[in-house]
């Protein structure tokens, strides 16, 4: 009642704000805060529908074929927005902010967490033993100040109320080139061998989450998840806020294998 009330309050001297056109916001009553992106703004983000089980997404929108996983190695990956036009410009501000500790962004950390906790939503399957974020090299983490995916990645173990994995348990060993010129063969090349669990073998049945902020060929989920199964991890599964629609990826793989 006591923080109902301070709320109130609150929304009366500074009313919440959209993200995006700063139209004034109304707390959701399940939350102590309204959303970042008011649902006009957030209705021009393309949402991926999942055929998987009852979703309330628009069936007409771009599916996740059966979650959009990459074979043996990390059978599915739920997401919550077509990465590209509209997610792309908020998938930039939150990994890319200015220099220093003024340049963060919190618009954009609390959009993208809305995307993957609604990601998690999406996935019906009993909680995870442990969340583990994809890691930066050391030496990309130094230069940035912060992992995106391991931000993300607290925000999911909060939400599921599950533990987070102790950082050997993935590391990523090889700094590779940034993936974003790459094409589909290049990004799996680029990333083969760039992790290692230096963490305990699994003896038991652990499952795992993987944290991402967004796929677009799964090259370095895919990569993460074939380190975790080398070291015993059979049941992985991840989980980003954003990726490109699985039709999209069978178009390119099309396009690339034509004469």
């Amino acid at each position: 009642m006591l923080r109902s009330f301070a709320s109130g309050w609150l929304d009366l001297l500074a009313p919440p704000q959209c993200a995006e056109c700063g139209k004034a916001q109304l707390r959701c009553p399940a939350s102590d805060r309204p959303p970042a992106l008011c649902p006009t703004c957030l209705a021009r983000i393309p949402r991926l529908a999942c055929t998987c089980f009852s979703d309330p997404v628009d069936p007409s929108a771009p599916g996740c074929l059966a979650c959009a996983g990459w074979g043996a190695a990390l059978p599915r990956c739920r997401s919550t927005v077509v990465y590209g036009a509209g997610s792309q410009a908020w998938m930039r501000r939150f990994k890319y902010p200015r220099p220093g500790p003024m340049g963060l962004d919190p618009s954009a950390r609390r959009v993208v967490e809305e995307w993957v906790r609604a990601a998690v939503l999406r996935r019906p399957d009993p909680p995870p033993d442990a969340v583990v974020p994809v890691p930066l090299h050391p030496r990309r983490l130094r230069e940035r100040g912060f992992n995106p995916a391991a931000l993300l990645a607290r925000a999911v173990a909060r939400q599921l109320g599950r533990p987070l994995a102790s950082p050997t348990l993935l590391v990523r060993r090889r700094d590779t080139p940034s993936q974003t010129p790459l094409d589909r063969e290049a990004r799996r090349v680029n990333v083969a061998g760039a992790f290692r669990s230096e963490g305990p073998k699994n003896r038991g049945q652990e499952t795992l989450l993987l944290v991402d902020d967004v796929a677009t060929t799964g090259a370095t989920l895919v990569a993460a998840a074939r380190a975790l199964r080398q070291a015993g991890y059979r049941h992985i599964d991840a989980i980003c806020a954003a990726r490109t629609p699985a039709q999209e990826e069978i178009k390119t793989r099309r396009r690339v294998s034509s004469p």
